[in-house]
């Protein structure tokens, strides 16, 4: 009896389903997913790139950018390869702390990518609605402070998590109806009270990124107020352009985002099948959409981007 409360509290390995109901077409359904998942890492490595190697990228913008990539990368990279894997392969299984740490690295990308989108929100707030000020207010040092800030925040929000994971006892099934790890799924399987998990795992981060929102709401507010006082229709469209992409972002972002949450929170009659499809399509669509949104919306991107493929044609 003892070690089998032992054994609970340290389980073996989960097994991962996949997309339930749809085993039969999982190579299939891997090769679309493959795709956009190879589009997310070249897209992502080149803007990354571009913004490093250029000088004339190396402002807030750009910067904060960078770093959107890279969270998305670890977003898209810690889901897609191992679900690939259960396609392709049947690797379903995986360990407690491999599910840990799978969970807590997509839990945190998705804190981190809304308090990225929200400096984002500030440095075009500052660059409109401030111009003349936009340089002592956005140093390299402030910049850095709030890359480190909003990092810090995510991890601090999202570490509990593995806690109250770590704590539950394990002694009912093992089989994980999704393709990879994230918490409530992970925490159901426990035979003991989830209620902590639940009210943690959906009110704090959601409160977080609902406070984002609203940050960025009224960032947007305000620069649309600064924006439509502008003598010049000229002007009106030149600073509107600046936000274009970054708008496009957001609403790729929060839109599935917030639909995704409600609907496995409150939608009940909504199919299982069409939970784990949308939860797997949401962790790697927005990471390849974003820069082609960027390159196509974004002049200097553009730019950079066509010179850095002619000079590899001509190369060639």
């Amino acid at each position: 009896m003892i070690t089998s409360n032992v054994s609970s509290y340290n389980p073996g390995p989960f097994l991962l389903v996949g997309i339930p109901g749809l085993e039969h077409f999982h190579v299939w359904i891997g090769i679309p997913f493959c795709v956009i998942y190879i589009i997310a890492v070249v897209g992502n490595c080149i803007l990354i790139y571009l913004i490093t190697v250029e000088r004339s990228l190396h402002e807030p913008m750009f910067f904060f950018l960078s770093m959107l990539a890279m969270t998305d990368l670890i977003l898209s990279t810690d889901g897609v390869p191992k679900t690939l894997s259960i396609f392709w392969m049947g690797a379903r299984e995986i360990t407690f702390p491999g599910c840990l740490t799978q969970m807590f690295f997509l839990h945190y990308s998705f804190v981190l990518d809304s308090a990225i989108l929200m400096a984002m929100a500030f440095d075009r707030y500052v660059a409109i609605c401030s111009p003349l000020r936009y340089a002592t207010i956005l140093t390299p040092k402030t910049i850095v402070k709030i890359a480190v800030g909003i990092s810090f925040r995510s991890f601090c929000i999202i570490l509990p998590v593995v806690f109250l994971l770590t704590r539950l006892p394990f002694c009912r099934t093992r089989i994980i109806p999704h393709t990879y790890c994230e918490h409530i799924g992970v925490a159901r399987l426990a035979c003991a009270d989830i209620s902590i998990n639940i009210w943690y795992g959906f009110c704090v981060p959601i409160m977080t990124v609902i406070s984002d929102v609203v940050l960025i709401a009224v960032s947007y507010t305000l620069i649309l107020c600064a924006v439509f006082r502008l003598p010049s229709r000229d002007a009106r469209q030149k600073a509107l352009g600046t936000c274009g992409s970054h708008v496009c972002v957001i609403l790729m972002f929060y839109t599935p985002a917030f639909f995704s949450i409600l609907a496995h929170r409150f939608g009940h009659n909504v199919s299982l099948t069409f939970h784990i499809m949308f939860a797997n399509l949401y962790i790697v669509i927005p990471p390849a959409m974003n820069p082609i949104v960027y390159g196509v919306k974004t002049k200097q991107i553009r730019e950079k981007v066509i010179l850095l493929f002619s000079v590899k044609s001509i190369d060639g």
